[in-house]
């Protein structure tokens, strides 16, 4: 069996930060050591000297759209997977919102099979609710599926949910956590139409925040927020975008403690308003990025607890589809490759502890979902794990963009910290810009 001593590294985890050494055997974390020597082992041992380096657990990215399958020219199961772990995301938590949209356990079951052949990463799936598939939602097996996920708010396909009688039949299952998508499709529509009796489809970017606004998305997030607790669900608002949505919230240090959890992507705490000028449609997302005191908001309540989890919210397109009217530019844009990179850029800048940090992107997401044996550096856990060098700076341009509709609303931005080698199930997949695709990547358990 094949094993790896990982020597010398600064280990970031549950709220540690020590110099230590690591040893993997096989798929999993063997043995942890927290001093200054290098044990002993065996001659055939594989030695990495992480001297000046952190080891941090992989990153569970619980929000992406891989595009796959029906939309694989903007991405798919293979490249999209292949982005993440060079950027430390050993695992990911695909949405249902693909061309046919995942709404029953046939579709569920073929998302699975396409990423066993075909991801180097972890992964698992959302099954998506709509106004009439209760039934599939009924049969849906809570250990290999991440939640439902609903959107209160316009989508692709017949996805979104605006049936009160079906959302109500929705949060009454409670096996499964439900992910929300909340914004007002009603208020939504109405600011639309306002802005698009002024300037007809070339609706100017910066009016976005203002189509999709406060409003719509507290609304919604509101009704989902009381849904939860009238039947005692468990929600997880994804994307939260706003200040006002944080009184919603409770701030518990305890997971345990939370029926309600929450999601922040990084976009919306890098970018503001004051952007869309510079980036135009590349930062165009849904929810909508809005203004500084917003992201200002949003990043003193991942501090305090009211917010829970960092993810991407990845959703690529092509540039020819973003370089389109506002009406017909599709929202959402790349970026699990940079997530981890960009929010070190809050620790080096002395706004995020580093140990905050894998708080909310390695260890909250495998509590919140309740993902068997993963998101923490413990002995008998996956050996999913990250080394980072906080000090090498690089830039993101097209030349090391791995995502595979070519580009990044980051493109120009200088990061101080850059990932060396990410393992997968104690599989070196990633070392030093070089992919090792030998092995797949495994579905996600979840302890339900």
């Amino acid at each position: 069996m094949k094993s790896t001593l990982i020597t010398n590294a600064r280990i970031i985890n549950e709220n540690r930060n020590f110099t230590g050494h690591l040893l993997i055997r096989g798929q999993y974390i063997e043995k942890i050591w927290a001093d200054t020597y290098p044990p002993s082992v065996a001659p055939q041992t594989e030695i990495i000297n992480a001297q000046g380096k952190w080891l941090l657990p992989g990153v569970i990215d619980d929000q992406v759209h891989f595009r796959e399958p029906g939309l694989t020219h903007k991405g798919d199961l293979y490249t999209e997977p292949k982005a993440a772990v060079a950027g430390g995301v050993t695992s990911f938590m695909d949405m249902p919102n693909t061309t046919p949209s995942t709404t029953t356990q046939a579709l569920l079951n073929e998302k699975i099979s396409l990423a066993a052949s075909k991801s180097i990463a972890n992964f698992g799936f959302f099954i998506g609710a709509t106004n009439d598939n209760i039934e599939e939602l009924k049969k849906t097996d809570p250990r290999t599926t991440c939640g439902i996920k609903v959107f209160m708010g316009s989508s692709t396909g017949n996805l979104l949910v605006d049936d009160p009688q079906a959302l109500d039949a929705i949060f009454r299952l409670r096996k499964l956590p439900i992910a929300v998508h909340a914004e007002d499709d009603t208020i939504i529509k109405k600011n639309l139409e306002t802005y698009r009796s002024r300037y007809g489809d070339d609706i100017p970017m910066e009016m976005h925040p203002l189509i999709r606004s406060t409003e719509a998305c507290f609304q919604a997030s509101s009704l989902a927020v009381s849904l939860a607790q009238l039947h005692k669900s468990r929600l997880h608002l994804i994307h939260l975008s706003t200040a006002q949505e944080i009184s919603l919230l409770g701030k518990s240090a305890r997971l345990s403690q939370k029926l309600i959890t929450a999601e922040v992507c990084v976009h919306h705490l890098w970018f503001d308003d004051q952007d869309y000028e510079a980036k135009g449609s590349l930062i165009k997302w849904n929810p909508a990025i809005k203004r500084a005191e917003d992201r200002e908001a949003l990043i003193a309540a991942l501090l305090d607890n009211h917010l829970d989890i960092i993810a991407t919210d990845h959703a690529p397109h092509t540039l020819a589809e973003k370089d389109r009217p506002y009406t017909l530019a599709p929202s959402g844009a790349p970026m699990v490759q940079h997530s981890l990179p960009l929010m070190l850029q809050f620790h080096h800048q002395g706004i995020i502890p580093v140990e905050r940090i894998v708080e909310k992107m390695c260890h909250n997401p495998a509590e919140i979902f309740r993902i068997k044996n993963r998101g923490y550096i413990r002995e008998g856990y996956y050996a999913d794990l990250v080394i980072v060098d906080p000090n090498d700076p690089w830039t993101v341009n097209s030349h090391n963009i791995l995502y595979k509709c070519g580009w990044s609303p980051l493109q120009g931005t200088l990061l101080k910290s850059r990932v060396c080698q990410t393992f997968v199930n104690g599989h070196l997949a990633y070392d030093q810009g070089q992919f090792n695709e030998s092995e797949r990547g495994m579905v996600l358990e979840f302890d339900r």
